[in-house]
């Protein structure tokens, strides 16, 4: 059978499947899924190429994860989703608003899942989705929830867990980031979690080695070299080499009048010093648009040092939307190709690595979580 491109599409409104084969000159629709339910992220495991999972928030079932084994076929509500313990000794309790990120575990962990949630949460599944318990000391932990701060902080649509990414050479090597809350790392499998905050900026007038204050809008690992990791943050862009603890603030290379202010980040999947940016307007007022109505790329080809705009066939002005953080992600072919979703439900795709954009469907609803995977 011939390989072939799956995107999977998480919206405001529901959720959408994308086929292509390799060439990706042409894509079928398969979807909608969940129409009207808010689907915060969408992924498919590679560990078996036919299992999905849904992140939802449904109007009468609340927040909850769907289940296909069947590639989008049929689906089955998880039969505990993700959440909190309960209170107890007369405390004040949480609950789940929604789950924003899946993350697949381990290789060699064939049925285990974490999800990431708002309020910061995290969890895990080892039967494959099929039910969550609450996992690691994050949840609980007094100094972890003051970091957490409170409902009411962070992003419009409420704090959360998110990045959560697992060491594909070892799986109790994690790193999780919280918004806001700052960027953690595990090397004993969740048992325990260090900040890993050094070099990152803050708002003016804030104390930086305070976690509270640190917010990570998006860390991937490098798939290629799994010591380097990068960042776009709410002030600026980073790239952190292990063993080091210290980020490198790399947005400062770019350009003055864009900025480095965005919410995506894109890894090229064999060349460690290649990722791509979408910067948004960053001002005063945080309109959260593309800066002056002229939306671009802008990837860089040397770990940071530089960076370069690749807007070939975008909108040239008077487009005025953006990007979420889950939204933008580079598929594994040779060239690479890369898509992403905007807040106007656009879905648009370059398969030469962003140096020329096509728009693959239009008029979906808001698009929150964008992920590309290959098909045998």
């Amino acid at each position: 059978m011939a390989a072939n491109v799956l995107l999977t599409v998480a919206t405001r409104k529901g959720a959408w499947l994308y086929h292509a084969d390799t060439e990706r000159k042409a894509w079928r629709v398969d979807g909608p899924h969940f129409l009207g339910h808010i689907i915060h992220h969408l992924v498919l495991d590679p560990r078996d190429g036919r299992t999905l999972l849904a992140a939802a928030k449904t109007g009468h079932l609340g927040p909850t994860i769907f289940r296909s084994t069947d590639l989008g076929r049929s689906w089955q509500e998880a039969a505990q989703p993700p959440a909190f313990a309960p209170a107890t000794n007369g405390e004040r309790g949480r609950a789940v608003d929604h789950t924003f990120w899946l993350t697949r575990g381990h290789a060699d962990e064939a049925d285990v899942w974490y999800a990431g949630t708002s309020p910061q949460g995290l969890f895990r599944s080892e039967d494959g989705g099929v039910s969550w318990q609450p996992f690691s000391i994050l949840n609980d932990d007094a100094q972890y929830r003051k970091w957490m701060g409170s409902e009411q902080d962070g992003t419009p649509d409420g704090p959360k867990l998110h990045s959560i990414i697992v060491d594909p050479r070892d799986a109790t090597h994690l790193y999780v980031a919280m918004s806001g809350g700052g960027v953690h790392e595990s090397v004993d499998g969740g048992r325990s979690f260090i900040p890993l905050i050094d070099g990152l900026e803050v708002v003016e007038g804030f104390d930086p080695a305070d976690a509270s204050f640190h917010d990570p809008h998006c860390v991937r690992l490098c798939p290629s070299d799994p010591d380097r990791l990068y960042q776009q943050n709410h002030c600026g862009i980073y790239r952190l080499d292990r063993p080091l603890r210290r980020w490198e603030n790399i947005g400062k290379s770019m350009p003055k009048a864009v900025g480095d202010v965005g919410f995506p980040i894109a890894l090229h999947p064999r060349n460690a010093d290649v990722a791509w940016v979408f910067p948004m307007d960053g001002t005063s007022v945080w309109p959260r648009t593309s800066p002056e109505g002229k939306p671009a790329i802008y990837t860089t080809r040397d770990a940071g040092a530089t960076w370069q705009r690749l807007d070939a066939g975008l909108p040239q002005n008077q487009a005025w939307w953006t990007v979420k953080r889950q939204a933008m992600t580079a598929d594994r072919l040779e060239p690479v190709g890369l898509y992403f979703g905007t807040t106007s439900g656009e879905l648009w795709m370059s398969g030469d690595e962003g140096r020329q954009w096509s728009c693959i469907a239009r008029h979906l609803p808001e698009i929150y979580a964008v992920e590309a995977a290959t098909l045998a």
